[in-house]
């Protein structure tokens, strides 16, 4: 039936436009998902890159203090435990340092897209059967860290050093972290309530690694974000309106809201309604001791820790042992009914799995993902500088305290070292008029004497100073020889015995004849290398000395005919070389003795006894290949005086090896009495015009005689300056004759003394 209404369709109509919206919406949320994956996998790369480029912007620390050795501290003492617990408290004012540092926020240096790098590294590292401990800072904060660290541990030493490596290749790897199980507002128990130093526990697993093993104790640590505090003053709260501590430490963000909202709620009720419920619940007693604990934590700085467990061992099972042995150590830190506990085991690691944790521990990363909260002494406790009081042997501890440079170090001279204290560095420095009193050095075998004579030698070669160096090895005239500059080459006079090929003559008996005192200087002083070298108060004797001495007085009468060692045989054995020699001596009193009593003399006195005695101290010498040519020519190579006088410089290699020992003490002890008989010749000089000569020797004591009381004392006046080097006081006494120690104890002026035995040191201390 139609009613005059207008015929409908019935096919729905689809509107395209708005179709068209919903597609463009789609496509404009997918691409703008897209765009935040690509954000966020862009500054996931840009972190990673970011992280491993500031690497190299951290500054490593090597820590080392003196194990003291003072009085045993008796464990059983009631004050016993309250000084260890000061002890340890020293190194909860570093980890105060850093709580106390404002977090950075994600703004601060782009933060959000680079990540925080206000982290700092503490490391117990074992390795080579040494345990060390090491800071890790950025390099802008170095600084702050080594301040803080000094002023608290003034003793310890801080030595920047590269990182170190505890892998070796063939070894196999078990790595972990370790954190809280519980809310972070736990607490886990401290030093403060243990009866032994917790660090011992860790430190003796990690003794007992073999030498080609290692292990790492990384604690990761930065400053935490206040809102922790925040938190637990919230807890307190509700919990002393007569909430359940384990609810209200259990809410969530959203649980927290809603119970802010009951109480809004109970707030507006009367007092009469909420009577009831505040006795619903009243706090037990392991719950007030909860809640006091809580408090305690809270009321210090707080610290996001990273604590990573590397271990290199020489197979899988036993770093795996090494690795759980050290997680068990840590349940010494547990409160088990009234705080916080560590995680007890560590999951298997697959083998990629382990290399990201190694990654992350060479690069130091802080990773929030494995984070836990501690107070400023929580962290003491798992982590401090090692006490005096410590009993594992394998501390790596400073053999000796450093100093700082005194104040008035001058700053002209030579130099003698460095001094390096807290990061200051200050050259130590000798005056010239300093030097003029002499330079003893003394240290064991090792220690760096001979480096230092080189090392100030060489400055003085380099300054155009005239130079001396008396050396029994030969190895510290090669080291001078390689930094001669090139414009003093031909200042150099090398005096080598062991080259045959191009010897160097050295007449033991010449003198100068303008100065007659010097043939006396001469003859005492061989007599003196002669008893030094036989013992002549045990084997020879007054005849000995009256024949030598003679002997030599007829041989140095007349230069011409011959004065060097070899003649002093024939002037013994040789009639006719003897009669010819005494035709052309003035000197009345030799003549006397050769005709009235030497060749008189009977029985044991006998000049035919005699001169085999004596010729056989002198064979060793003259019939030597190497010697000969050196002690037979009459007039020597080289003129002291004129060394002395013009800055030349000399170098004497005396080779024990290749000369043999007893040529070496001869032609040292020759050429010292020689220096300082040129040196005494200065008389003639005006004293403005004397310049510094620098005699350096090595292993003094062989070529010295008890004239060296003569050197040490006058040779200041005539500016021959003695730089003298041994390793022990012993080596200065012979037979019971403390001559030389006297005269070396009575004249040095200087004294730099290296590492020396305990009785050496009892002496100097006095």
């Amino acid at each position: 039936m139609d009613y005059g209404l207008p015929e409908q369709s019935s096919k729905l109509v689809f509107d395209t436009s708005l179709a068209i919206n919903i597609n463009s919406w789609l496509i404009w949320l997918f691409g703008f998902l897209l765009f935040v994956v690509l954000v966020l996998l862009a500054r996931k790369i840009i972190l990673i890159w970011a992280v491993n480029s500031r690497y190299h912007d951290y500054v490593i620390y090597l820590i080392r203090l003196p194990k003291e050795k003072g009085e045993e501290k008796n464990k059983q003492a009631v004050n016993y435990l309250q000084q260890l617990r000061e002890e340890i408290a020293r190194g909860e004012t570093i980890f105060k340092a850093i709580g106390g540092l404002k977090a950075q926020k994600w703004y601060h240096h782009w933060a959000w897209l680079f990540g925080r790098n206000d982290h700092f590294s503490f490391e117990i590292v074992a390795s080579q059967k040494l345990i060390s401990f090491y800071v890790v800072a950025p390099r802008e904060m170095g600084r702050y860290l080594e301040q803080q660290i000094q002023a608290y541990y003034p003793e310890a030493v801080m030595e920047e050093v590269q990182d170190y490596n505890i892998f070796s290749p063939q070894g196999q790897v078990a790595v972990g972290h370790i954190r809280t199980k519980k809310s972070r507002i736990y607490p886990i128990k401290t030093y403060n309530k243990m009866e032994a130093d917790p660090l011992n526990s860790l430190i003796n697993v990690m003794s007992k690694l073999e030498a080609d093993e290692g292990m790492v104790l990384q604690y990761v640590v930065r400053s935490a974000r206040p809102g922790w505090h925040r938190q637990v003053n919230a807890i307190v709260g509700r919990v002393n309106q007569g909430k359940r501590l384990s609810e209200v430490i259990g809410l969530n963000l959203a649980g927290r809201a809603l119970s802010t909202l009951g109480d809004i709620a109970k707030a507006a009720k009367p007092p009469q309604a909420n009577k009831k419920l505040d006795e619903q619940y009243r706090m037990t007693a392991m719950e007030q001791e909860v809640l006091k604990l809580i408090e305690e934590k809270n009321a210090k700085a707080g610290l996001d820790v990273n604590l990573r467990i590397i271990v290199c061992a020489k197979d899988k099972g036993r770093a795996r042992v090494y690795l759980n042995n050290m997680i068990s150590a840590y349940s010494q830190y547990n409160y088990y009914q009234y705080g916080n506990i560590f995680n007890n085991s560590v999951p298997f690691y697959h083998h990629l799995m382990e290399k990201f944790v190694i990654r992350d521990y060479i690069y130091r990363r802080f990773k929030p993902s494995i984070s836990f909260l501690l107070n400023t002494e929580e962290l003491t406790s798992l982590f401090h500088l090692p006490l005096s009081e410590a009993e594992t042997p394998n501390i790596l501890w400073l053999f000796a305290k450093y100093a700082p440079a005194p104040s008035n170090v001058p700053d002209e001279g030579i130099i003698l070292g460095r001094n390096i204290y807290r990061g200051i560095i200050k050259d130590i420095k000798i005056r010239r008029d300093d030097r003029r009193c002499h330079t003893y050095i003394i240290g064991k075998s090792g220690t760096g004497k001979s480096k230092l004579l080189a090392t100030m030698a060489m400055q003085d070669i380099v300054n155009g100073e005239g130079v001396c160096l008396i050396d029994p090895h030969g190895d510290l005239i090669h080291d001078v020889i390689n930094y001669i500059p090139s414009q003093r080459v031909e200042d150099v006079v090398l005096f080598a015995p062991a080259d045959t090929e191009r010897p160097l003559a050295l007449n033991l008996l010449e003198f100068d004849p303008r100065y007659p005192e010097q043939k006396t200087f001469v003859i005492n002083e061989m007599i003196k290398i002669f008893d030094k070298l036989y013992d002549l108060k045990q084997t020879g004797g007054p005849i000995f000395e009256q024949y030598m001495r003679n002997a030599m007085l007829l041989t140095m009468s007349d230069p011409e005919s011959g004065s060097t060692l070899m003649e002093i045989p024939k002037v013994l054995a040789d009639a006719n070389f003897r009669r010819m020699k005494l035709e052309r001596c003035r000197d009345i009193t030799v003549v006397d003795f050769w005709k009235k009593e030497a060749e008189k003399a009977g029985g044991e006195a006998a000049l035919a006894n005699v001169v085999p005695y004596i010729t056989s101290k002198l064979t060793s010498f003259i019939s030597n290949d190497t010697m000969r040519p050196i002690i037979a020519q009459q007039i020597s190579s080289f003129n002291l005086r004129d060394l002395m006088d013009n800055k030349k410089i000399l170098l004497v290699d005396l080779s024990k090896g290749l000369i043999g020992e007893m040529n070496a003490y001869l032609l040292g002890m020759i050429l010292v009495g020689k220096i300082l008989m040129a040196a005494l010749s200065r008389t003639d000089m005006p004293q403005e015009r004397r310049q510094d000569f620098y005699l350096y020797i090595d292993e003094f004591q062989n070529f010295t005689t008890d004239s060296v009381n003569s050197i040490l004392s006058e040779a200041r006046k005539y500016n021959l300056n003695l730089i003298i080097a041994h390793q022990y006081l012993g080596q200065l006494v012979k037979n019971q004759d403390t001559s030389i120690k006297n005269a070396v104890f009575g004249n040095v002026g200087t004294w730099l003394l290296f590492k020396i035995g305990s009785e050496d040191a009892e002496i100097m201390a006095k």
